[in-house]
């Protein structure tokens, strides 16, 4: 274990998961931040540099997606390794777009602490960390809202046979399932949230240059 190169943040919104991972990084030695989302998490960074980012990517203000690339455009942060966890972007398009801004590693909810260990160990004993340019914004927000239009369709779709389903069911077997119905549709309007700030962004950036080259 290598405590040397700073603490770790952890940056989660589900507080039981937030909780466990403090937990077993501190049970092995490790000094840890969390915070709650992306916003906090740039906050405990501007205070003080972390040796490694642990962040979920589904997340309320600013998600991981979000949270990373102000990271990798600050030229003194760029190099610091982030860890994803995540149990929404678990798809070969999420992996890859996770890479293209500079993602680490990746790892799918829930969590295999021992392999989350491992990993944690593997990227501190490792050389100097390598500082990654982040895409141009208007490629990352075109990528960023493809993510984001597929898991709302997902979301869609569950949303519509979670819905079928309580109409099918006793009033025994709905509780699960109403539960299921309201994170999703809570879910759901975040996404619809931040597709629309990906738009606006796109817009900004579209105008921008065309003033630009006016």
């Amino acid at each position: 274990m290598d405590t040397e190169k700073g603490y770790l943040l952890i940056v989660e919104d589900t507080l039981d998961i937030l909780n466990l991972l403090e937990t077993t990084l501190k049970l092995k030695g490790y000094q840890v931040v969390t915070a709650m989302n992306g916003n906090e998490g740039l906050e405990a960074i501007q205070k003080a540099r972390p040796a490694i980012v642990i962040a979920d990517i589904m997340m309320p203000k600013l998600d991981g997606f979000g949270f990373v690339h102000r990271i990798r455009l600050n030229p003194e942060t760029r190099d610091i390794p982030v860890v994803f966890i995540t149990a929404t972007y678990v798809s070969l398009g999420d992996r890859e777009f996770a890479a293209n801004i500079g993602a680490t590693r990746f790892i799918q909810k829930p969590i295999d602490l021992e392999r989350f260990l491992t990993t944690i160990e593997e990227i501190l004993v490792q050389d100097e960390p390598v500082a990654f340019d982040p895409p141009n914004e208007f490629k990352f927000y075109q990528g960023y809202r493809e993510r984001l239009e597929e898991k709302l369709e997902q979301k869609n779709a569950q949303i519509a046979r979670d819905e079928s389903l309580i109409r099918s069911k006793t009033d025994t077997g709905k509780l699960s399932l109403q539960t299921s119905l309201h994170h999703a549709i809570t879910e759901r309007e975040e996404l619809k949230y931040l597709l629309d700030q990906v738009d606006k962004q796109m817009k900004k950036i579209d105008q921008a240059e065309q003033t630009a080259n006016d």
